[in-house]
C-alpha cells in the first residue's frame, strides 16, 4: 500500500507536483520523512503537515472489511473475481478459474507450456466480460525473450475462431498486450514498481511474469556470500508491490517459476520427481547431507517465495505428446491432476481424463516428472 502514489491520495495537483520536483511521488516516501523536513518540503505550518500526514496515512492503510463484504463483492460481479482458463474442468476446481486479487505461479519443467499458458490466458483477459474475458488489456513483462507475437495471433484464432473473424480484430486484441522485455532483476523491479499508473491508465486487468526465476538464477550466486539474503530483500520487495497490485485493482498477477535439478557431488543424477515446495540447496535449514542427496526437480526460488504465491499450478511431462497440470497450491481447490496437449489453440484439457485427489497438503506431496535428458546421461 504505502507503493501508492500520493495524487491518488487526494492531495492538490499543485503540492504533488512540488513534491515531486524533490523526489517525493508516493506515500512511503512521504511517511519516511520527519515534520520538520515536510514542513520545509511543503512550505506548510506544523499542524497543516499533521493533517497531511494523517491524509496520507489513512490514504495507504489497508481499509477494514468483514468477511461477508467480501463473498458479497465478489458474489455481484463474480467477474471481478476470477479469469477463467477456459479449461473447464480446471475452472470447476478453482471455483472459477484464476483468482482476481492475488498471486497465481506456474512452474514447470523447460518445453512444458508455461508460456503458451501465459500467452492463451493473456488472450483470454482482452475478451469482453460477457465472453468471459476481463475486457481490458495486459501488462506481459518478458524476462527470457519467450514471447510470440505469432504464438498470439494463431491462439487467438484458433481458439475463438467465430470472434477473432477478422484481421482487424486480431490487430485491435494484439495492441491491447503491452510487452516489456526485462533481462535484469533490477529493471524488473523498476517496472513492477511504476505500474500502478499504468493499470489506471491503459485499464490493465492481467499483469503476467514470464519468467521470475530467469533473472534472479543468473545474479543471485546463493554459494557467494550475502547473495540469499539479497535475492530474499529483492524477491520480497516484488512480492510485496504485485500483492498490493492484485488487491488494490483486483486482478490476477501470473506468474511463472522454473524448476531445477539438484547435482550430486556436482554431477547431475537421475532426477524424476518434483517438490512444489522449495529448493532445498536454496531454504533455509538444509543440511549439506540434504543438498548434495535431495536428488529431486524442485522449484527454484526458495521458502520467501513460495510463501508469497497463493496458487501454483504445476506443469509436466507425462507421456508424449501428453502432459500433466497439477493443482498443488490453492486456497479452495483440492490436490488435482488434468491431463493435456499443446495444440494451435493453446493448451486443451483430455476429455474424460481428469482426475481429482484430495490430500491434507498437497505441498508436501511427491510428483513425478518424467526427465528424458538426464536419464540419458
Amino acid at each position: 500500500m504505502a507503493a501508492k502514489k500520493l495524487r491518488r491520495a487526494r492531495l492538490s495537483q499543485e503540492l504533488c507536483e512540488r513534491l515531486s520536483r524533490h523526489q517525493i511521488t508516493t506515500c512511503q516516501d512521504f511517511l519516511c520523512l520527519s515534520l520538520l523536513e515536510l514542513m520545509k518540503v511543503t512550505g506548510q505550518s506544523y499542524y497543516d503537515v499533521q493533517k497531511l500526514l494523517r491524509k496520507v496515512s489513512q490514504a495507504c492503510a489497508p481499509k477494514m472489511q468483514t468477511a461477508y463484504e467480501m463473498k458479497l463483492r465478489k458474489s455481484v460481479n463474480p467477474s471481478s473475481a476470477f479469469l477463467s482458463t477456459t479449461l473447464h474442468s480446471l475452472d470447476k476446481v478453482l471455483h472459477g478459474g484464476v483468482p482476481c486479487g492475488s498471486l497465481t505461479e506456474i512452474t514447470s519443467p523447460p518445453g512444458c507450456g508455461k508460456t503458451q499458458f501465459c500467452i492463451m490466458v493473456s488472450v483470454l483477459a482482452t475478451l469482453p466480460v460477457s465472453m468471459g474475458g476481463l475486457g481490458g488489456t495486459v501488462i506481459y513483462i518478458d524476462t527470457e525473450s519467450a514471447f510470440s507475437a505469432e504464438r498470439l495471433i494463431e491462439i487467438a484464432g484458433n481458439r475463438f475462431p467465430t470472434y477473432f473473424d477478422s484481421d482487424e480484430k486480431l490487430f485491435c486484441m494484439t495492441r491491447s498486450i503491452h510487452l516489456y522485455r526485462e533481462l535484469t532483476c533490477g529493471s524488473v523491479l523498476k517496472r513492477i514498481m511504476s505500474l500502478e499508473e499504468e493499470i489506471i491508465s491503459k485499464k490493465v486487468k492481467l499483469i503476467v511474469i514470464d519468467s521470475v526465476a530467469s533473472v534472479v538464477r543468473k545474479e543471485f550466486d546463493t554459494r557467494l556470500q550475502g547473495n540469499l539474503a539479497e535475492r530474499s530483500n529483492f524477491l520480497a520487495r516484488g512480492a510485496s508491490v504485485l500483492k498490493y497490485l492484485a488487491e488494490e485493482f483486483s486482478i490476477p498477477v501470473i506468474l511463472t517459476n522454473q524448476i531445477t535439478t539438484s547435482l550430486s557431488n556436482g554431477f547431475p543424477i537421475q532426477a524424476d520427481l518434483v517438490s512444489p515446495a522449495d529448493d532445498l540447496s536454496l531454504s533455509e535449514g538444509a543440511s549439506g547431507s540434504e543438498k548434495r542427496e535431495s536428488g529431486c526437480v524442485t522449484a527454484a526460488l526458495g521458502n520467501t517465495w513460495s510463501h508469497s504465491v497463493n496458487t501454483r499450478l504445476i506443469l509436466q511431462y507425462h507421456d508424449f505428446p501428453t502432459r500433466q497440470l497439477l493443482v498443488a497450491k490453492s486456497p479452495v481447490a483440492p490436490f488435482s491432476a488434468f491431463l493435456y496437449t499443446i495444440e494451435k489453440s493453446g493448451l486443451v484439457l483430455q476429455d474424460g481424463e481428469d482426475q481429482t485427489w484430495e490430500g491434507t497438503d498437497p505441498a508436501l506431496q511427491t510428483i513425478r516428472v518424467r526427465n528424458a535428458a538426464l536419464k540419458d546421461t
